[in-house]
């Protein structure tokens, strides 16, 4: 019965991936359904939890997009890859994964992606491996992010087995940073040089490659700024409270002194930011839940609730033979877990509903909170199909050709990129967790 109903799971998730956005997240509320009314198995509760920290994030987050705080630190952004063009393989990779650090999501890095076409072609630097370390470097950051929907449910589910806010960062920092910064050394020579490179020739003699035309930048408003401020400040009491427990809260429950927990403590703080950047900087407040921003949150949730819990409903109900079977097996080849979860995330190109998919089940299994933390870098794993927005977008900014989907398909630009921060970012957060937890 076990494997006819995980095979159940896995065919719920084909089709779901096949149609996409919200879909995914309904059947995973029609497997709860199957499970329950024809198995007769009990549902596990809802994870409310990672629901609740995942809408305070995307309410902070989208209250800075519709107050045009994303759009001045992309202005911010661009004079950072301005002043060393010449290392732009180095520096552009590290940019994006910063701002997708600070702001939860990888979209700004689209608007970098032109400024690292124009810089690199005008410093004779084959545009591929900047754009392509910087679109992967873009995702590994989600991974880390306190601000980013995938880390949110990771929070949630990582309070359950008495894994901190504070020591999780300590883990995927570092683990993806490593990654990012190795994958732009080692692929420095990627390709040709530009120079020598057939498809940049043909383009350049046939006149496809214009001179860039840079827009002059508009004056800032304050309220850009303020928004940021106020945002940034909410990133780091979020993060300066996960470090140190005592100075959150904290009351006595049956003789036991009880903190306020993480996931009550960033909900808090991401909504006191929200009501703060509307009351200062006044944005329009319809914008708010229209943007792009609360969309993918809101699609984020609707996966949390569908297939978060079917996977806790699965578990749940055979949690006596996964850890006399299935956990021996996960146990002695941790490996096979990270694996698996790359597999799921490249089919459903989404961080968000991988982690809501298979930490639950890692959880379930009993592994150790090192092996949970090392395969959950794993879920950065949409540029192995090169179908996914963001490598869609970076072969359409590269106006020299050398972003490009290869011949067999799997030998796309991002590949190699993606890979190597893959495996460095597994292999790092493993280690960090065996030591720090």
């Amino acid at each position: 019965m076990f494997w006819i109903q995980l095979i159940l799971i896995i065919v719920l998730i084909y089709f779901g991936s096949r149609v996409g956005n919200v879909f995914m997240g309904l059947l995973g509320g029609v497997g709860v359904g199957i499970f329950v009314f024809v198995f007769g198995m009990q549902p596990a509760s809802p994870p409310i939890d990672v629901m609740l920290i995942i809408l305070g994030v995307v309410l902070a987050a989208s209250a800075l997009q519709s107050s045009k705080g994303l759009d001045y630190l992309v202005i911010i952004a661009e004079k950072i890859l301005r002043k060393s063009p010449s290392n732009i393989t180095i520096i552009a990779p590290i940019v994006a994964w910063i701002f997708t650090f600070l702001s939860g999501t990888g979209h700004v890095v689209y608007s970098l992606l032109p400024v690292m076409n124009e810089l690199s072609i005008d410093n004779r630097i084959r545009p591929e491996r900047p754009i392509s370390n910087s679109i992967i470097s873009s995702q590994q950051a989600i991974t880390c992010s306190p601000m980013s929907a995938a880390t949110a449910a990771m929070i949630g589910f990582m309070a359950t087995i008495d894994v901190s806010f504070s020591k999780l960062l300590m883990i995927t920092i570092p683990a993806t940073l490593v990654g990012v910064i190795a994958s732009s050394v080692l692929t420095i020579k990627k390709g040709k040089e530009l120079h020598q490179d057939p498809e940049y020739i043909r383009r350049l003699e046939e006149g496809f490659i214009k001179k860039f035309e840079r827009k002059e930048i508009k004056d800032i408003a304050n309220s850009q700024k303020w928004s940021v401020l106020i945002f940034l400040l909410a990133v780091v009491s979020v993060i300066v409270l996960g470090l140190f427990t005592g100075l959150r809260p904290s009351w006595v429950i049956e003789g036991k002194v009880t903190p306020l927990s993480m996931p009550y403590t960033i909900e808090i703080i991401m909504l006191t930011c929200a009501a703060l950047i509307i009351i200062v900087c006044k944005p329009k407040i319809e914008e708010i839940l229209s943007g792009s921003i609360f969309k993918a949150g809101a699609l984020a949730i609707v996966c949390a609730f569908g297939l978060a819990w079917m996977s806790n409903t699965f578990i749940l109900a055979h949690q006596e033979f996964v850890e006399e079977n299935v956990a021996q097996i996960v146990n002695r080849y941790p490996w096979l877990f990270a694996v698996v979860v790359f597999a799921v995330a490249a089919l459903i190109t989404s961080q968000g509903a991988t982690t809501l998919i298979m930490i639950p089940i890692a959880i379930g299994l009993n592994l150790p909170p090192a092996i949970i933390i090392g395969a959950w870098m794993a879920v950065n794993a949409n540029y192995f199909l090169p179908v996914s927005a963001q490598t869609l977008a970076a072969i359409s900014f590269d106006t020299a050709g050398t972003t490009k989907i290869g011949k067999y398909v799997l030998n796309h630009s991002f590949m190699v990129p993606g890979l190597i921060n893959t495996i460095i970012s597994v292999i790092v957060a493993t280690i960090l967790g065996s030591i720090i937890l």
